[in-house]
């Protein structure tokens, strides 16, 4: 042998040496799939330092476990494991007890889903036929031996399927969620629950379990897992689950009785049946009109032929023209009215007083106002919305007083949105990690904050649960248990995120209560890591009004407003957007609001006061005659006297808020921004009135004293004033029965208001009007009385040899209604025609009324530049989690096991139509019961942390509480804690730390949740808590509050347990549960009272009747305008409708009353050939009031409401501008066009004014108003 072919011998023996002893070391692989043969068994250590112990791959046989193993792997899996082989070992059993009792504390008020879930890890783990549906498939080398780090697992379709239904729904109380989001990761079939089971992580499994599906091509000698699966809804009461963990053992609710809408195609039936009445009318209109001309030719041709046939003129003493020669004598008044005939005598003597003794009036009237004003010291304005818009009596208001006084008042939150959407390319995903970094920065900014006033920082004023760690609910607090954002990995923050956003419970934050993924991400399709939105809320102590604590919280609350400003600009410098809200941000929005407001409305005051004051000058000052006189426009101008008709209209404002003011009724915003609008709509038009009838009297009477002109101005004008006062008044006063403050408190307001300025005017204002005429008779100018003007014409009226000096001529608006508008109007085919349009317009506003909606959208209350408008968009568009919903029980025994059954939903005992069964039941049906998520059942999760069971939970000296007790904690309630022993139980319950440990523990989830009552052994007061819907309209939230309310009132009759709703909106939605009620009983009410008023002061029940049909139809106009001008329903706009029929009153009562009180000198020069009758009447009420309907009304509110046009609040805009703009233009419209051709249809009798009584000379001084108007413009012949 040579030499050199030794080291070559050798290699080769070397090699053969390392080949075989590799191959002694090669791991065990499933090599074979057999009956009684293993896959895995026993521990072979760890893969890294802080990893979990991985199995030894093993295809050996089963083995029969020692005596301790057996003990223990029964005690673990039950007791068909006592008699069989197995494939694991005690080091297993253990790992496999403690992960079974995390699991435990998640689905162990189930049975059936405990039970199948413990049946499949021990049937994987121990199972002595393991290799029939286990292989290994992937192992690592460890020293001198394999760790399995991948396998695979077959389990059947049926199996897996029914493992999942029996978990899907079990519900996990700690967090208000389903079990599933734990153990599944919210898996939604049975196979993404296995694949979660089997996904390897750092919390979950150690090693990866596939899950594939069976297969006998891929898997031919193995046989999938196919036990048989417990049912939730099994016969068996020890396996059978509970109606919140398992639908198929709920009682049915009944349907719910829907109030379902009548519709027509898409038409509601109402819309639908008044287009078809209205139709039907014009076909028969058509129809008569076409009959009526056909009749009258038929008639005038045979007459022709009778005319031709006769030749016979007329005879020479027939006198043709008495017939028509004054058509109003034909329907002339010849009896007194006796109401109208005392009312006209008192005021004329009223008006004699207060013009023969001025001072006295003036002076007398200024101290009573004075002495009403000095209520004012008692002034108080009321802000706050609960006050306002509940009535302190309602159940609302009571319901919350409960709460709050119980478990105090309602947390406050503030919240902030981080989106990303300031790219032209549309929104896109919102987290990074440098932008997680900032966003960490940020919220530790926030929790460091302290108030510049009082150095109040975040910790002091904190909702802490636990009573250390404060409540923040953020992306933040998934990494607070993992040092901030140290904890966050920089290239794998993703997986992080994920993994606690699927497994809450392994990042609790500090405050001990797992964080749901919807309260912290918003605009996700696929996963949060898409999320366009990060959400963030902290949580700040509510406590009562006044209080000191309350201060600071708002002290807080307003430099964290001035820090997320600030946070704004940086978030714009990185391509983001802040969007936020404090608790006090839409307080102090809504004053911002109202003080732009203001300004608003004291411009469209003034504008009004202005065109006032210039518009009663113009009733004896034309452009004529100052071009001939200039020195004339300085006496004959009425300025100054319109100024104390506004000033009069303030001195009864004044008088109304000092007079309700000392009687403790409190003002409103709306009061303050309303009223004088109201008495100067209803007032400025007496004014004029009164002046226009004054200006009368001076050329018909003029040798008469100014008293005596005043006394006839007023007898003639005050018993108008005195029917639409009294209208106005008792309707606004019917709204103090309402139970809502702020409608009540307005309305108390408006009638004392209106009342009183309705007093001054016939009493102050009269006395200025007669020392104005002093002033003019004796050529003073006008706001200095002191200059006289030499150079003014004398306007005394002489009228000598039938010439006539110094008669003021007839105004350009007066002569345009006398002449043209009037006989127009009246023409029988204008009028068929405006009965026809005006019935036009009421049928659309009948139809329009079902499409007016309720509420008030939060947007609109606030100035639409306002940095809330941004939030409000984004808790819309981002925020998918609804508002949390508390069910409150009072005065219920709960020691006793009767009332137990009747709150609980976890046991098998509890009563099928619980509170927590019905709550569960609710929840299936979200779309009609807006509940969406399982409800914390204290009583529940207090009776499940006493199963001993769970020995992490309540936990005595010698052990788990009610270990050894006699019979055994059970899911049938037999033998749980009653009387003193259940308040001793839960007192303990109430102090435990909820952690991983122990999530059942009450301090964090239920310390606020309940009231013990340890002296009388009871419970005063508990809540069960649960969240409605996103709620993302003012229809949802409506609907859901009328839903919590059906849901109570369920609950309460099935178990007669007195139940209420309560969540922070509902104290603002309670009105809309009776507001259409209210609103029709208020507007019927008022209409009920214009038709009494009306018909007792005209003496006429159809005029009555006509005046209370037109202001119907003007409301119901105004309703159909806020249909189409999208104005809803709320007190806000309720306030506007009464206001609405207040004023339509005021339009209409004076031409109403012109028409039965018609002036002889108007009424006899009616146009003769076409006026005789009623429609002489109605001509007559036109010409004489008229005029000063539409400028001393019409035209004043349009400047006004003009004005509100440009406010920056949408609420004045819509509510204000758009319902005061419609109120204008239909109640004129009515007034001046409809009214008076409804009187001349349907008007009832005319009575002789009493001014017009007196005989010769009376008839005489009558006619010579008229007769001092050139004839050729008052020949009514060419009319």
């Amino acid at each position: 042998m040579r030499r050199d072919t030794f080291p070559q011998l050798l290699a080769v023996l070397l090699l053969i040496f390392v080949t075989a002893s590799i191959a002694e070391s090669t791991p065990d692989w499933t090599k074979v799939h057999e009956s009684g043969r293993c896959a895995i068994r026993g521990h072979c250590g760890k893969q890294s330092f802080f990893g979990s112990e991985l199995p030894c791959p093993d295809n050996d046989l089963a083995e029969d476990p020692t005596t301790e193993v057996r003990k223990k792997l029964v005690d673990i899996c039950g007791s068909k494991w006592d008699d069989s082989k197995v494939c694991c070992k005690s080091e297993q059993l253990e790992a496999l007890s403690t992960n079974l009792k995390r699991a435990e504390t998640i689905i162990g008020a189930c049975p059936a889903c405990k039970e199948n879930f413990f049946n499949l890890f021990c049937t994987f783990t121990c199972s002595p036929n393991q290799s029939l549906f286990v292989n290994v498939t992937d192992t690592v080398p460890k020293n001198e031996k394999f760790l399995v780090t991948e396998l695979d697992v077959l389990v059947s379709d049926k199996y897996g399927s029914d493992f999942y239904d029996s978990c899907k729904d079990v519900k996990f109380g700690p967090t208000n969620g389903n079990a599933m989001d734990f153990i599944g990761g919210g898996a939604k079939n049975y196979t993404a629950l296995l694949a979660f089971l089997g996904h390897k992580s750092l919390l979950g499994s150690p090693f990866q379990i596939n899950f594939p599906r069976p297969n006998s091509t891929i898997f031919s000698e193995m046989e999938a897992m196919d036990d048989t699966a417990k049912k939730c809804n099994d016969t068996d009461k020890n396996i059978r689950c509970a109606c919140v963990d398992c639908a198929a053992t709920c009682p049915e609710l009944p349907e719910i009785k829907e109030i379902k809408e009548c519709h027509v195609g898409a038409l509601p039936c109402l819309s639908f049946s008044v287009i078809i009445i209205y139709s039907v009318f014009i076909l028969l209109l058509i129809m008569g009109v076409s009959g009526h001309v056909m009749y009258q030719q038929h008639s005038q041709r045979k007459s022709e032929r009778l005319r031709l046939l006769q030749d016979i003129d007329p005879s020479d003493d027939e006198d043709e023209g008495d017939i028509v020669h004054d058509a109003g004598t034909l329907d002339r008044p010849t009896k007194p009215y006796y109401l109208n005939t005392l009312s006209d005598k008192a005021f004329s003597k009223l008006g004699y007083i207060c013009a023969e003794f001025p001072a006295i009036t003036i002076v007398s009237s200024v101290i009573v106002v004075l002495l009403l004003s000095l209520g004012w010291l008692r002034f108080e304005v009321e802000t706050d919305p609960v006050r306002l818009w509940v009535a302190p009596n309602s159940d609302a208001a009571k319901e919350k007083a409960f709460f709050d006084s119980n478990f105090g008042p309602f947390f406050r939150a503030e919240q902030a949105f981080l989106v990303n959407d300031t790219f032209p390319s549309g929104p896109g995903p919102v987290m990074s990690y440098e932008t997680l970094a900032w966003w960490f920065d940020v919220q530790g900014r926030v929790e460091r904050l302290r108030s510049i006033d009082e150095g109040v920082t975040f910790d002091d004023v904190c909702f802490k649960p636990t009573g250390e760690a404060c409540v923040v609910q953020s992306v933040t607090s998934y990494f607070q248990g993992q040092g901030g954002f140290s904890g966050v990995d920089p290239d794998n923050w993703q997986d992080q995120i994920l993994e606690c956003v699927n497994n809450p419970v392994s990042c609790l934050p500090d405050f001990g209560q797992p964080l749901q993924a919807k309260l912290l991400f918003g605009g996700w399709d696929k996963t949060v890591i898409d999320s366009r939105a990060l959400v963030a809320t902290w949580v700040v102590n509510n406590h009562a009004e006044g209080t000191r604590e309350l201060e600071k919280a708002m002290d807080w609350e307003d430099n964290l407003k001035n820090l997320l400003r600030m946070v704004q600009g940086e978030a714009a410098d990185r391509g983001l957007r802040l969007s936020f809200n404090t608790e006090i941000s839409l307080e102090q929005e809504l004053n911002k609001s109202s003080n732009t407001d203001a300004k608003i409305v004291v411009i469209s005051y003034i504008i009004m006061f202005l065109y006032a004051s210039l518009a009663l000058g113009s009733t004896t000052l034309t452009f004529r005659t100052i071009l001939q006189n200039p020195a004339n426009a300085f006496v004959q101008s009425k300025f100054m006297l319109g100024i104390v008709g506004i000033i009069i209209v303030l001195m009864s404002v004044s008088a109304s808020v000092g007079l309700f003011s000392a009687a403790g009724i409190k003002v409103t915003l709306i009061i303050a921004e309303v009223i004088p609008f109201l008495v100067l709509a209803v007032g400025v038009d007496n004014i004029f009135l009164v002046v226009h009838e004054f200006e009368r009297v001076n050329i018909s009477y003029p040798e008469g004293s100014i008293s005596e002109r005043m006394s006839k101005a007023l007898g003639r004008m005050g018993p108008s004033i005195l029917l639409s006062a009294t209208s106005e008044t008792v309707a606004f006063a019917l709204g103090t029965a309402v139970g809502m403050p702020a409608v009540r408190n307005f309305a108390a307001y408006a009638a004392g208001a209106v009342l009183i300025n309705a007093l001054l005017q016939v009493t102050m204002f009269v006395s200025v009007l007669a020392l104005n005429q002093r002033r003019v008779e004796a050529s003073r100018a006008d706001c200095f009385p002191c200059i006289t003007i030499k150079r003014a014409d004398a306007t005394t009226i002489l009228v000598h040899d039938g010439v006539v000096f110094g008669a003021n001529e007839e105004g350009s608006l007066q002569r345009f209604i006398r002449k043209t508008y009037a006989p127009v109007l009246l023409g029988k085919r204008t009028k068929v025609a405006i009965m026809t349009i005006f019935l036009g317009l009421f049928t659309a506003g009948v139809g329009l009324i079902p499409a007016v909606k309720l509420g008030l959208d939060q947007r609109i209350a606030i100035p639409s530049d306002s940095y809330l408008i941004q939030f409000f968009d984004d808790l819309y568009d981002y925020f998918n989690a609804g508002p949390p919903v508390y069910f409150v029980t009072r005065d219920l025994n709960v020691t006793e096991r009767t009332h137990q059954q009747e709150l609980c939903g976890r046991f098998s005992t509890c009563d099928p139509l619980s509170l927590a069964n019905i709550l569960e039941q609710e929840r299936k049906r979200s779309e009609v019961s807006y509940i969406a998520d399982p409800t914390a059942s204290w009583v529940d999760d207090f009776f499940t942390w006493l199963n001993p069971a769970l020995d992490t939970c309540c936990v005595d000296p010698s052990g788990p509480c009610l270990e050894g007790r006699d019979p055994p904690w059970n899911p049938q309630l037999r033998g749980m804690p009653e009387g003193q022993e259940f308040i001793s139980y839960l007192n303990r319950w109430l102090s435990s730390p909820t952690g991983e440990e122990c999530p059942y523990a009450g301090q964090a989830s239920y310390g606020n949740a309940l009231v013990v009552d340890n002296n009388h052994t009871t419970i005063p007061a508990s809540h069960f808590r649960t969240s409605h819907t996103p709620l993302r309209s003012q229809d949802d939230f409506i609907n859901a509050y009328a839903s919590a309310r059906r849901i109570a009132t369920s609950i309460s009759e099935h178990t007669s347990t007195p139940v209420f709703p309560y969540s922070k909106f509902y104290i603002f939605f309670d009105q809309y549960s009776s507001i259409v009620r209210l609103a029709c009983t208020l507007i019927g009410s008022g209409l009920a009272i214009i038709l009494l008023v009306t018909s007792v002061l005209l003496g006429s029940i159809r005029t009555g009747l006509i005046v209370t049909i037109t202001v119907v139809m003007t409301l119901v106009d105004i309703v159909g305008a806020m249909a189409v001008a999208q104005v809803s329903l709320n007190a806000v706009s309720l306030v506007n409708l009464i206001i609405c029929l207040g004023i339509s009153v005021e339009f209409c009562a004076h031409i109403a009353r012109a028409f039965v009180f018609p002036s002889r000198s108007v009424l006899e020069r009616a146009p003769r050939n076409k006026s005789r009758g009623k429609d002489a009447r109605a001509w007559t009420a036109l010409v004489n009031v008229g005029a000063s309907v539409f400028s001393g009304i019409t035209v004043t509110k349009l400047l006004g409401v003009f004005v509100l046009a440009f406010t920056r609040s949408k609420i004045f805009e819509i509510y204000y501008f758009r319902v005061w703009l419609a109120l204008v233009i239909f109640a004129a419209s009515h007034a001046l066009i409809f009214l008076p051709v409804a009187l001349s249809f349907f008007g009832g009798r005319g009575y002789l004014d009493p001014e017009s009584e007196g005989g010769l000379e009376q008839d005489l001084r009558s006619r010579r108003y008229p007769a001092l108007l050139r004839d050729e413009e008052y020949d009514s012949d060419d009319m």
